[in-house]
């Protein structure tokens, strides 16, 4: 008969107990890390939130003085764009356009470079009242890439906060955290948690290395879920429920993808290149030194344009969409050409404002112009939907994101296929016309902007 070693069986207590204590710091560690990330997200949804109604009321105001003085758009639209131009350049240089090329310049830039000052939460916050302003005016512009720029710098300044108060983000890189913000605006922009995520992991992680941990993923996905439970799972263009047979899918397929992504890399590539690539060589020098006067000329096309179509191409041209998407009223014809035109004169003026929103109606134009051209081959409302994805895949050259996101806007998830087919098409198709993303393109600038001035201070310095 064995007598236990009571010494022994102290030791095995002792060894057990000391395992569970190392294993619940490692749990309150995660649990505050997680925390942690989730108060980032919060912040992130609530801004977003406060934007989202800010956008709206500055569209209000739009319609409401065009449709007291008309005539006062020749006066107020060229003034605006011109004095939010010298805005932006004297103030906040790096909240210019849309936002999303400036994230993305900022997580491919090295920790010891000044990519901060891309995302830095005092140029971000520029972009609310300035994209407000433009609305106001009648800028063709949206939400979702100052959301994107202003989410980033939210969590990239969250992280600085939890590091000085003691508590810092472990094993979450700087590009992390900007792409969690970033990715997080995205998603509650547009209520859309998962295309959130497929634009992080498509667009973002393009060209970028770093591994995408389960805690980024987390808290681009709460950061929708947080505006879902406070503003309720509501799409943003409302219920899709049209039904159309396979033939007319297929022809919409067809129709809307090839054509959408022919003017969406046309889109792109004027983008791209701006004003100065397309005026007469004797004019480009003056462009690009008088960019306020400028801003001027461009907000008087953007008049004749809002004159032209009833002023239908001004903000975000939501209520154009939706329209298209009901099959409550036709949309105006030439409304697909002119928004896009209407959106890069927008762009080309220098002011913050995003193109995703103006990019889902212009396609959705587009598609609703295919419908009366080909009003035997497919469903009016089939081919707006299949256009809004079409012509956004073919503008970021995102395929993936374009058709998730507009799945998730429109509630439309019986017809994904078909979207990301017309997407995978449109963005082929664009391809061949503008080689490299847009928003990859534009992130160059940025990056050698940074790069200059980093150079500069260290000749200043020496």
């Amino acid at each position: 008969m064995s007598i236990k070693n009571p010494d022994s069986s102290l030791k095995r207590i002792r060894s057990s107990l000391r395992r569970r204590v190392r294993h619940l710091n490692r749990f309150s560690r995660r649990s505050l890390q997680f925390s942690l990330v989730l108060v980032g997200a919060g912040l992130v949804s609530l801004v977003s939130i406060g934007f989202a109604h800010l956008v709206d009321w500055g569209i209000k105001l739009n319609q409401q003085w065009v449709a007291l003085a008309p005539w006062a758009v020749w006066i107020v639209i060229p003034c605006s764009l011109a004095l939010l131009c010298w805005m932006t350049r004297r103030f906040a240089p790096f909240a210019a356009g849309s936002g999303i090329p400036q994230v993305i310049a900022a997580m491919s830039l090295p920790d010891d470079s000044g990519r901060g000052r891309l995302v830095s939460l005092a140029q971000a916050l520029w972009k609310i009242p300035l994209t407000f302003l433009a609305l106001i005016a009648g800028a063709s512009v949206g939400r979702e890439g100052p959301s994107v720029q202003v989410g980033a710098a939210l969590m990239l300044a969250w992280g600085k906060c939890c590091r000085v108060l003691g508590v810092p983000l472990i094993h979450v890189q700087t590009s992390e955290l900007i792409a969690t913000g970033a990715a997080g605006g995205l998603a509650a922009a547009f209520n859309a948690p998962l295309a959130g995520v497929i634009f992080a992991i498509e667009e973002l992680g393009r060209g970028v290395s770093f591994k995408w941990q389960r805690m980024v993923l987390l808290g681009v996905l709460a950061s929708g879920f947080i505006v879902v439970a406070l503003m309720g799972n509501n799409p943003y263009f409302g219920m899709f429920d049209t039904q159309a047979p396979y033939r007319q899918l297929i022809w919409g397929v067809v129709l809307a993808g090839g054509i959408c992504g022919v003017a969406a890399g046309v889109f792109s590539r004027l983008l791209a290149k701006g004003a100065a690539a397309f005026a007469p060589s004797r004019m480009r020098g003056w462009i690009r030194r008088h960019p306020i006067q400028m801003a001027f000329l461009l907000g008087l096309i953007l008049a004749a344009l809002g004159t032209l179509t009833h002023h239908t191409v001004y903000g975000t041209g939501y209520g154009i969409a939706a329209q298209a998407l009901s099959g409550g009223a036709e949309v105006e014809a030439g409304f697909g050409i002119s928004k896009l035109l209407a959106t890069v004169v927008t762009y080309w003026s220098g002011i913050p404002g995003g193109i995703f929103t103006p990019a889902l109606t212009t396609g959705a134009g587009i598609g609703a112009e295919l419908a009366h051209v080909f009003n035997e081959l497919s469903d009016p409302e089939v081919l707006a939907l299949l256009g809004m994805a079409a012509f956004l895949a073919g503008a970021t050259q995102a395929p993936l994101t374009a058709s998730v996101i507009t799945m998730e806007m429109t509630g439309s998830q019986p017809m994904l296929f078909w979207l990301l087919l017309a997407s995978l098409l449109a963005s082929v198709v664009s391809r061949q016309i503008t080689p490299q993303p847009f928003y990859h393109y534009a992130a160059g600038r940025f990056r050698q902007a940074i790069r200059e001035q980093d150079r500069k201070r260290v000749e200043q310095q020496a």
